[in-house]
């Protein structure tokens, strides 16, 4: 016959003592069964004590937690929640090292227990644990390792949301020594793993939570500080460096946004993620994955005024990056011959062709035949996005006034910007691309049923495929931002 389903069967421990076979009745308050298995070892004050996993993360067992409790799990009789967090708070704080470092092992891993954490809180012990990291010396006895316990403890606690960031931070920003040694840590070019790890975690969690950390912070580290940290071959670290940096770019104001992006490009940060993370020895996890993808959704915003930016046909700057296009791409092999008539009439006639084969090629009455002609696919088996973006490649395109191209948001300006930046950092290639036609054959694989369009037999043009990628660049991250912040620590 079954027990009843009140009824739950466990062993309980006791350090130097036979375990003890019982059956828990979940209708009985905790503290009656304690005093039970205390009286079976004699064992005064019950009061002084609770229950533990004896496995696993060894959680405490509180009256909201005790129906997670299986048959035959095997629990520990342990000091209470609120006796051990008094005992190690006065631990802590001793005078004796060795004692110090065993008491701070035993504090990182309990605070990950919400209900220690919530007694340890409530007594202050934030404060203290502050304290402890502004006073450390290296002259001590296992400083690296003490401070490592220190923020890691620190770390746990307030990633319990038990007691915010904002009632936090007047501790560090009325002495701010306390916040530049964590920021030094990570600033440092040869620091303890573990406390660079855990530093970066510290200072990422108090950008994301508090706005006046975050200024803070600002200021004490530099993007390219962080960008040295994605130079090592520790993926975590690498991870961590990432994750501050979406952190500091994510609460910036717009204008320091963009002057984040500018120092990405000079320190070359695309090249050392290429180089060091991606193309690196280890495959990439699951929290690195993430963390790349929302950096690069975050720079990939700040291209947005521009994708929505029409072009003024009669700005004159805006006109002459158009004449500019043409003349890299033809200056060096247009003489002019073959065309006919009067010297400006031949010089409209060379730039009208060059503007042509630069993808600026048709005009009003050759639109509809040229769809016909260069489009074979089925438009109504398309979803409305892959129509539009298919709308977008063919669209019309003026060889009489080019900049009519870039009226069209998007990709409106961001196209011309993507032109002009291949024919000024790449001339080689865009010489060699830009008067061809690139793509014969332009196919997309719309999903699970794996059609391919085939658009064109002829021609796809070069502005085409700029103004096309420049909006499929923008649709792929077009997506809402997920949380930024690690999801494990």
């Amino acid at each position: 016959m079954p027990p009843p389903p009140d009824i739950v069967k466990v062993a309980i421990e006791w350090p130097g003592a036979n375990a003890q076979l019982i059956e828990i009745d979940q209708k009985r308050p905790l503290a009656s069964i304690i005093k039970e298995v205390c009286d079976g070892w004699s064992l005064p004050n019950p009061e002084y004590y609770a229950f533990r996993y004896a496995d696993g993360p060894q959680l405490y067992i509180t009256e909201q937690t005790r129906g997670d409790i299986k048959n035959g799990t095997i629990l520990r009789l342990a000091v209470s929640p609120s006796r051990a967090a008094r005992q190690l708070l006065e631990r802590i704080q001793c005078s004796s090292m060795d004692s110090r470092l065993d008491a701070m092992k035993e504090l990182a891993k309990l605070s990950a227990d919400t209900t220690f954490a919530t007694e340890f809180i409530n007594m202050d012990g934030v404060t203290v644990l502050t304290r402890l990291v502004e006073g450390g010396t290296k002259l001590l006895s296992h400083y690296s390792e003490m401070l490592a316990f220190t923020l890691t403890a620190f770390l746990e606690l307030m990633d319990h949301g038990i007691v915010s960031w904002d009632m936090v931070s007047p501790i560090f920003i009325k002495n701010s020594i306390r916040l530049q040694k964590i920021c030094g840590y990570v600033s440092q070019q040869s620091v303890d793993v573990s406390i660079l790890q855990r530093s970066l975690a510290i200072l990422e969690s108090m950008v994301l939570n508090s706005q006046a950390l975050y200024h803070k912070i600002a200021e004490e580290i530099t993007v390219g500080q962080l960008i040295c940290h994605l130079q090592v071959c520790n993926q975590e670290i690498q991870t961590y460096a990432i994750a501050l940096i979406n952190a500091l770019f994510l609460k910036a104001p717009e204008e320091k946004r963009q002057e984040m992006a500018n120092v990405f490009v000079q320190k070359h940060l695309r090249s050392i993620i290429l180089n060091h993370i991606i193309r690196g020895n280890r495959p990439i996890k699951t929290e690195m994955a993430h963390q790349l993808y929302v950096l690069q959704v975050l720079t990939f915003n700040l291209l947005e005024e521009r994708m929505m930016t029409k072009m003024d046909p009669n700005d004159q700057a805006q006109r002459d990056i158009i004449f500019e296009l043409r003349r890299i791409a033809f200056d060096a092999e247009s003489d002019g011959s073959g065309v006919s008539g009067t010297g400006t009439e031949k010089r409209k006639a060379m730039y009208s062709k060059d503007y042509k084969m630069l993808g600026f090629t048709l005009s009003h009455f050759d639109r509809a035949a040229q769809k016909r002609k260069s489009c074979s696919v089925d438009l109504e088996q398309l979803n409305c996005q892959q129509e539009q973006s298919l709308t977008a490649l063919i669209r019309h395109q003026n060889h009489v006034n080019p900049a009519m191209d870039f009226i069209q948001t998007p990709p409106g300006m961001l196209a011309l910007d993507n032109m002009r930046y291949l024919a000024k950092f790449h001339q080689d290639t865009y010489v060699r691309v830009s008067p061809l036609n690139v793509l014969e054959h332009f196919k997309i694989t719309p999903g699970p049923l794996n059609r391919t369009i085939n658009i064109g037999q002829g021609t796809l043009p070069f502005q085409g495929c700029i103004g096309g990628l420049s909006t499929a660049l923008q649709n792929a991250v077009d997506k809402p931002l997920m949380t930024v912040g690690l999801a494990h620590r």
